[in-house]
């Protein structure tokens, strides 16, 4: 019998990542991604240490199996200052309190692609950093090449922040990334050169008015100053020193 996958998506399930998922965490990401992760990772990721966890499961299947992991997120919580990318999510080094959670890796298993699974994890992420109040931004990387995450987190209402040259050393090769970012409780993206034109003009432009005003109270009549359309901000670009893909997150969706 042929199960639509509005049916299929009915039955999967979230929850946090346990010892017993070892085997199958590692099996996944070995499917999904290049770069292969260290036991070490896969030993904190099931117990917790310093990394937080949300797996999907399909409970629609055999008893056996009806817990098994088919999809994930890894996620760690992080202090600007180590963050390496503290000055383009604009955050402040000097409040100790500070924290973002960046997204280590994301994968669904191939037949469970495009029925939410990846959107439904994130959200996870997000609704955790937002649950932090001292937590600005989520955060990850992005491989160049991966058409399909870079559109998915678009879609997730990410900004891409910048692009990061030779990011990625996988098999020899390197590869630039994009840096994306989900802004929570008050965190702001960045100001580009532009976004200063724009606050620059826009002071201008009060200041003239109020000028005008002035020069209409003593009785010169001056046209109304027309309204200016301000332009959406630019991101600027800039590069960055390389760093290894050991340190650095892959998605998968």
């Amino acid at each position: 019998m042929v199960t639509h996958k509005s049916e299929r998506a009915q039955y999967i399930a979230y929850r946090p990542i346990r010892p017993s998922d070892l085997e199958a965490l590692q099996e996944i990401h070995g499917s999904l991604f290049p770069i292969r992760y260290e036991s070490q990772f896969f030993l904190n990721v099931v117990n917790s240490r310093d990394i937080i966890s949300w797996a999907a499961v399909d409970s629609s299947r055999p008893d056996e199996k009806a817990d098994e992991l088919i999809a994930f997120v890894t996620a760690r919580v992080v202090i600007p200052s180590q963050a390496e990318v503290d000055d383009i999510l604009q955050c402040d080094t000097s409040d100790k309190n500070r924290r973002l959670v960046y997204i280590l890796t994301l994968g669904v298993a191939q037949q469970y692609r495009n029925l939410g699974i990846a959107s439904s994890l994130v959200r996870e992420v997000i609704n955790y950093a937002s649950s932090i109040p001292a937590c600005r931004a989520v955060y990850l990387h992005v491989i160049a090449y991966n058409r399909p995450a870079i559109l998915f987190y678009r879609r997730m209402a990410f900004r891409c922040l910048r692009r990061l040259p030779y990011f990625y050393y996988i098999n020899d090769q390197h590869f630039d990334a994009y840096l994306y970012a989900y802004h929570v409780n008050g965190g702001r993206s960045p100001c580009s050169a532009l976004d200063l034109i724009v606050a620059v003009a826009t002071y201008l432009r009060s200041f003239f008015m109020s000028l005008t005003t002035r020069l209409w109270k003593h009785g010169d009549e001056v046209p109304a100053w027309p309204k200016c359309k301000e332009a959406n901000s630019l991101l600027p670009n800039s590069n960055r020193i390389i760093q290894g893909a050991g340190s650095s997150g892959l998605q998968c969706v």
